[in-house]
This record gives structure tokens, C-alpha cells and sequence, in this order.
């Protein structure tokens, strides 16, 4: 066996999701031979690819099969998660996705899918960050239990940053770190773009894979902002199954639709899929209604990321600071994992293969 006949074989093998065999793509390094042992690494677009056991059973197949069938193949993973940004990176130039999660309407639990997708994708092995740009009604300073907590400062290059606080290995920024919650955040919309500019020039957020930004409910001044300020890779839409969500799950979708608006659509999830009673882990009862947010992907053509079922966990959780992914209960963390590992994956996708990401010019 010889380097040469290792890789002949790997292009054979294509990535599922990019079309293209994995020696084309540079995914192929440190080839190793000894004998009849074979040893080679991939390198993944994204640290949560949920298709790895795919990868490696393809690889192994393809070298016995084209190369030797004695060979003891060993397939290593390690990734370089995929960025498209051809912006000049003077704002969050470390952070190579930034992802807006946002919904149509308050009470879908947007906050609730943006946390446990940052979890998810951390647990993949990403490097991640949670932005709270719900200025009116922020809560990841609750979901991660840092209540009362404040951001420290320090000096980068002569200038004063904010360092993000981190738990669970996420780092964190919400309005709710920095006033007293128990006041009102009475602000008109330039004082909240303000704010919002400022979480993203004046924090150190370092190096990312993933900048999640949780975005507060509808379509408005803060979306607009946040797109004129910051190159958004792209946009999941959190929906619950019932006909009034699903009506202003629309406009969400409807917005980042536009053509002035050049920022993609992720995938859209549904939350409150159904709920499961503990003593009754069969049993699915539809209280929203069934399918509402998959027919909506469907008739939009656009991806389904998933359902989240109710489960009195996930609340619990939230309330208590410690996110569900954080937590013991295995139905509920896988949900979210797979959801995260599609998004990871429509990530790579849109990175792959369509136009680059910019600061949009947004003539409204």
C-alpha cells in the first residue's frame, strides 16, 4: 500500500452534504502505513458533524475494497469549521459564523432553542458564544444562572473591552449583565442599536466558531441592525406548531426573504412539538397541534432542523440556570443535538455554496 493508493481510494468517497469526494475537498492529511495498519485523518467542516460515523464507514470500506482487503484501517477526525466571510473583519473578525436565531413571536422559546443549540454545538467540540439581543426582554442571563453577575473590563490595543462572561464553557453577553433587572430598559430604537453595536465592537468575543446571536421576537429595528452591522452567515426560525405562530413564523421568514435582505435561511425548528409525561414515555400528545412548523419548511422550501418536544425539564432548567443540555435527561438532549447537528450541517452547506457573507446595505 502506498499514499498514492490511500487516496485513489478516499476519492471515491464523497462528503455527503458538499457533493464533492474528500481528496478534491483537502479533507484527506497524514496518511501513515505499516504493514497491512493504515492510518489517515478527516477534516471535518464543522466539529458537530453528525455524519461522521457515515464518513468513516465509507473510508474504511473504500480502502479495503480498492486497496487491500487485509488493511486495519483507523480513520481520525478533526475539524476546521467552514467560514464564507469576505467582509473586511474589522468587527468580530475572530468568529467565523455568526447566526441569528429568531422567530416571528414571542413565547415560541427561542431563548430556550438558541441556549441549547450553543450548548450542543459546544459539546460537539465548537468554540462558541451566545449573544442576548433582546435589549426589552433578556433571559440568557437567567438561562445560565449568572443573575447579579457583572462583566469585567480590560484594555485591548489602548481601548477599554468588555469580556464576556462564560458558563458551561459558553461565552455570554446580555443587556440583563448590566442593568438591574428589576428596572425597565425604556430606550427608542437608536439608544437600543446602540447597545447592540456595542455587544459586538466593544466585547471581546476572541475566536469562534459560532457567534449565536438570540434575537428578540418579529422584524424590526434591532434585525435591521444587527444585519447592517455584522455579517450574519444565516437565520434559524424557532416556531411552535400552532396556526398563530406559524402565521408570524411567516413574516420572519418572509423578511430575510426580501432582496435587499441577502442573508440565508438556515432551517426553520419546531418547539413544542408534543409533550411526553414522564410515566408515559411512549405516548405523544400533540397540544399545538401536529407538524405545523414541518409543513411550513415544506411549503417555503426550506430546512427542518427538528422538534423539541414540552418537557417540564427543559422549563425547569431554564428557571434555574442550568440549560437542559447541561442537565441528565437523554430524550431531551438528544433532541437538541440532532437539531444542532443539522444546523451545524446547513451551515457548511451554506458556506459551501452560495455567495459569501457580507454586512448587508439595507435600504429601509
Amino acid at each position: 500500500m502506498t499514499n498514492e493508493d490511500i487516496l485513489k481510494a478516499l476519492s471515491n468517497v464523497q462528503e455527503p452534504d458538499l457533493g464533492k469526494d474528500l481528496v478534491t475537498l483537502n479533507m484527506v492529511k497524514d496518511i501513515v502505513i505499516d504493514g497491512n495498519n493504515v492510518s489517515f485523518t478527516v477534516i471535518l467542516t464543522t466539529p458537530a458533524c453528525p455524519l461522521k460515523d457515515l464518513i468513516m464507514n465509507a473510508c474504511i470500506n473504500a480502502v479495503k475494497l480498492l486497496v487491500n482487503k487485509e488493511a486495519k484501517v483507523t480513520v481520525n477526525f478533526t475539524s476546521n469549521t467552514s467560514s464564507n466571510r469576505k467582509d473586511a473583519k474589522t468587527i468580530l473578525g475572530g468568529v467565523k459564523n455568526i447566526i441569528a436565531v429568531v422567530s416571528g413571536k414571542g413565547g415560541v422559546g427561542k431563548s430556550t432553542v438558541a441556549s441549547n443549540l450553543a450548548l450542543a454545538l459546544s459539546e460537539g467540540g465548537a468554540k462558541v458564544g451566545l449573544m442576548d439581543a433582546d435589549i426589552y426582554g433578556p433571559s440568557v442571563h437567567i438561562m445560565f444562572g449568572v443573575r447579579g453577575e457583572r462583566p469585567m473590563m480590560r484594555e485591548v490595543d489602548g481601548k477599554g473591552v468588555i469580556v464576556p462572561l462564560e458558563r458551561y464553557g459558553i461565552k455570554l453577553m446580555s443587556i440583563g449583565l448590566l442593568i438591574d433587572e428589576r428596572q425597565a430598559v425604556v430606550w427608542r430604537g437608536p439608544m437600543v442599536s446602540s447597545a447592540i453595536k456595542q455587544f459586538v465592537s466593544e466585547v471581546d468575543w476572541g475566536e469562534l466558531d459560532y457567534l449565536i446571536i438570540d434575537m428578540p421576537p418579529g422584524t424590526g429595528d434591532i434585525h435591521l441592525t444587527v444585519v447592517q452591522t455584522v455579517p450574519v452567515t444565516g437565520v434559524i426560525v424557532v416556531t411552535t406548531p400552532q396556526t398563530v405562530a406559524l402565521a408570524d413564523a411567516k413574516k420572519g421568514i418572509a423578511m430575510f426573504g426580501q432582496a435587499q435582505l441577502k442573508v440565508p435561511i438556515i432551517g426553520l425548528v419546531e418547539n413544542m412539538s408534543y409533550f411526553t409525561p414522564a410515566e408515559l414515555p411512549n405516548n405523544k400528545y400533540y397540544l399545538f397541534g401536529k407538524d405545523g412548523g414541518k409543513n411550513l419548511a415544506e411549503e417555503f422550501d426550506i430546512p427542518f432542523l427538528g422538534q423539541i418536544p414540552i418537557v417540564q425539564s427543559i422549563r425547569e432548567g431554564g428557571d434555574l440556570g442550568i440549560p437542559v443540555m447541561a442537565g441528565d435527561d437523554a430524550i431531551v438532549k438528544k433532541a437538541f443535538t440532532d437539531f444542532a447537528g443539522k444546523a451545524a450541517r446547513g451551515i457548511a452547506m451554506r458556506n459551501a455554496n452560495l455567495e459569501p457573507t457580507e454586512i448587508q446595505q439595507v435600504a429601509v
